[in-house]
């Protein structure tokens, strides 16, 4: 199996190109741009209802996903996520785990799991959420961004690093992050910063470089209002 990302960091989408039959992608509902026509399709709650439900209601991700396998060598399919932005590939070895925000994930290889993690009280203060989806095993993993992505080593190029809490997509495991105030109270309501996540540790941050809370506070203002009367 071959892969390559496109159109990064605008309106990325990949190009899955197979080596030989019954090879396999999974991506998330809906994600699907293209397809050779022999490719097949399967939709099912992938690890079963218990395991669907709870990446639906804690995670974020979709109810149903979508299986792509491979007839004959040499098939393609496209996958894009919703938003316009960015992916990022990543590689999963045994061992491995990687940690995304709620919608963070758009595909996979087969080997690679999914499952979420409890972030604890600080999880309802990032506005990420209580759960993190948490991702292991081997194979190939894409997750999207809102805007590029912005990627730090945190151990190595920084002792820590403060990340707004809306920019925050995916860590490696070796990384703990408290949620911390910009600064004094002045700075907390009128920065227009909030809150943040401060990293510590050993491991890879990912950053995407829009928000789209940040979006559609800019939009508010010019939304159509119906008139009373």
């Amino acid at each position: 199996m071959q892969s390559e990302i496109r159109h990064n960091p605008d309106f990325a989408v990949i190009r899955v190109q197979f080596d030989q039959p019954g090879e396999q992608v999974v991506a998330e509902a809906g994600a699907m741009v293209a397809r050779d026509t022999a490719v097949t399709m399967e939709t099912n709650m992938r690890g079963g209802l218990g395991s669907a439900l709870k990446r639906k209601l804690l995670g974020g991700e979709s109810l149903f996903q979508n299986t792509f396998t491979c007839t004959q060598p040499g098939q393609t399919v496209w996958i894009a996520p919703a938003p316009e932005g960015a992916i990022q590939q990543v590689d999963m070895q045994e061992g491995m785990e990687i940690f995304l925000q709620s919608g963070g994930y758009l595909a996979s290889t087969t080997g690679v799991q999914l499952d979420t993690k409890w972030q604890g009280a600080k999880g309802f203060f990032s506005g990420e959420g209580l759960f993190l989806l948490r991702a292991y095993g081997t194979g190939t993993l894409w997750f999207s961004t809102y805007g590029g992505i912005h990627a730090v080593d945190i151990g190595q190029q920084y002792h820590g690093y403060i990340c707004d809490t809306s920019h925050m997509v995916a860590f490696t495991q070796g990384l703990n992050y408290s949620i911390n105030k910009v600064g004094g109270l002045k700075s907390l309501f009128l920065s227009g910063e909030g809150l943040v996540c401060t990293f510590q540790g050993q491991g890879r941050l990912w950053m995407q470089t829009r928000n789209p809370g940040a979006l559609a506070n800019f939009l508010h203002p010019f939304r159509r209002q119906q008139r009373s009367g």
